[in-house]
């Protein structure tokens, strides 16, 4: 969430930020000008409160001056005007509240300002490379998309997934689901030994307000799974980064703690809202899939070096399995809503041809840290200040398994197993159909 002084302070810097992320500059000023308006009611009625507040507690001392001097008339009147301000204040203080939740929810839906570095464009195709690393290697005639891989092994079975639950689902058997195994598993000790993650296990259902700290509410609630809960609701989480920001939700953190780094393998759950007719064959695109998640929270000097650090945490692990990708800045029409920068990871898979993305890594300044009150102690410890938060995929264990699958296959339909993994196979060189 944005901060309303900010936008007070600095009201035609918003307009071009939205603009920057593609809304109409109309929409764009309309949408500053209510906001700035809806603030100044409310500060205008908190000023009225406080005055109100005062006089009220003028009149107290007045009434008590009052009959001490005998002056019954004059203590009568003043009762009579503390009532008043009394009932006033008590609907003053619902209407507050009323124009609190009314900016709140105005500045909810808004998303993050970009930094100044980040490259104007309105979709994936004004995004630009940073780097590129490895070399996609020249596309032989008999090269597979993943699916057709692992049907022809008879371990990745969509119709029988599709029985179960649906479509966009998948069982994997033998020595694919041992793969995927394998390579959640390599990723998290990778994180925790080297990168210095901690490893978490958390809830795999939130509450709303939890959903709301990390801007998956209330704009993108069609993407989520719901189920019922008590009197309310719980959410099926859509990525890891949900329960470990919060972590620290609510909190003041010690200073020399920072930054905090989490880690997590679970499993995911999206809606796919919107995506009806996308990548609808194989398991690119899933209502249910796992990740590992980085997720670091950092005081605010810190929070640019953190983003290129967690970066290439991810990209080491591309690298350790011998995977060509490369590392694109995304430009402001493609980025994510909370964030002010992103740098998406993309592994080259032969059997589509092209890059798809396997990571994304976000740095989202203090934004999340407003929605849920997450805030550190100032080095000096006299003060509070908000945390900033990153988060990234380190990364995708369906879409690593899929890149995997896809530049690891034989001619014969079989499919290599990278170095790295086969310790976690159990020495397992090479996965064949039986």
């Amino acid at each position: 969430m944005l901060d309303i002084k900010w936008i007070r302070d600095n009201p035609k810097a918003l307009v071009e930020a939205l603009v920057k992320r593609s809304w109409p500059s109309e929409e764009a000023q309309s949408t500053v000008d209510d906001l700035i308006s809806r603030d100044e009611a409310r500060r205008e009625h908190v000023t009225e409160l406080q005055t109100k507040q005062e006089r009220r507690n003028a009149a107290s001392k007045e009434i008590g001056n009052a009959m001490r001097s005998g002056d019954a008339a004059l203590a009568e009147k003043l009762k009579a005007e503390v009532g008043e301000i009394k009932t006033f204040i008590q609907n003053g203080e619902a209407r507050e509240r009323e124009l609190d939740k009314a900016l709140n929810d105005a500045l909810a839906v808004l998303p993050n300002v970009p930094f100044d570095d980040v490259p104007v464009g309105k979709d994936e195709h004004d995004n630009v490379v940073k780097h590129i690393v490895g070399k996609a290697p020249t596309r032989p005639n008999w090269v597979k998309e993943h699916f057709e891989i692992g049907e022809a092994l008879g371990m990745m079975d969509f119709e029988r997934a599709a029985k179960l639950s649906g479509s966009r689902f998948t069982v994997l058997k033998g020595g694919l689901a041992r793969l995927e195994r394998a390579i959640g598993q390599f990723m998290l000790d990778l994180h925790t030994t080297e990168h210095g993650y901690e490893e978490v296990i958390p809830p795999l259902m939130v509450r709303d307000e939890v959903l709301f700290g990390t801007n998956q509410l209330p704009k993108f609630e069609e993407d989520l799974f719901f189920t019922p809960h008590g009197e309310g609701r719980l959410g099926l989480i859509p990525t890891a980064e949900v329960p470990l920001t919060n972590l620290v939700r609510e909190e003041i953190s010690a200073h020399e703690k920072l930054p905090l780094r989490y880690t997590a393998l679970t499993p995911c759950f999206r809606s796919e809202a919107g995506s009806a007719g996308r990548d609808t064959r194989g398991m690119l695109r899933q209502h249910q899939f796992y990740k590992v998640e980085l997720v670091s929270i950092t005081d605010q000097e810190s929070s640019l070096a953190e983003h290129e650090r967690m970066t290439q945490c991810a990209e080491e692990v591309l690298k350790r399995l011998e995977l060509p990708f490369r590392t694109m800045v995304l430009c402001t029409g493609d980025m994510g809503f909370g964030a002010r920068k992103t740098y998406d990871i993309e592994v080259w898979l032969p059997g589509q041809n092209a890059y798809r993305e396997i990571s994304s890594c976000s740095v989202c300044g203090d934004f999340q840290a407003r929605r849920m009150d997450a805030r550190y102690k100032d080095r000096d410890g006299k003060g509070n200040r908000f945390v900033h938060t990153l988060n990234g995929s380190g990364t995708a264990v369906g879409r690593a398994l899929i890149a995997v699958i896809e530049n690891y296959q034989n001619e014969d339909g079989s499919v290599t197993i990278p170095e790295v993994l086969r310790p976690y196979m159990g020495g397992l060189e090479k996965i064949e159909s039986k």
